[in-house]
């Protein structure tokens, strides 16, 4: 994997094709227990074609001075993930009221 949470990546290589391509990445917390939230696509081999954009949630520890995953929450489809965004929004409003 990698010794810095900088460096963690799920991008995937088969047979030549970049079939998982990271578009962007943010990195939520850092430490022993490391929290990423990817954007990425993945290539539909049928149409040859990357496609819609896709989000996934990952946590990594960090032991031997390098990070495994250890968990993993896909985000399948804008719409879920706008629903995930407005009840978050909700309930740091209502945190902070």
């Amino acid at each position: 994997m990698a010794a810095d949470v900088s460096e963690l990546s799920i991008t995937y290589t088969e047979d030549g094709i970049e079939v998982v391509k990271e578009l962007d990445k943010v990195i939520l917390s850092k430490g022993a227990w490391a929290t990423v939230i990817y954007k990425y696509q993945d290539w539909d081999r049928g149409k040859e074609v990357y496609g819609p954009d896709k989000y996934t949630i990952r946590r990594y520890q960090k032991r031997s001075g390098e990070y495994t995953q250890k968990s993993k929450f896909n985000i399948s489809s804008k719409d879920q993930a706008q629903k995930i965004i407005a009840a978050l929004q909700q309930w740091a409003d209502e945190e902070a009221g």
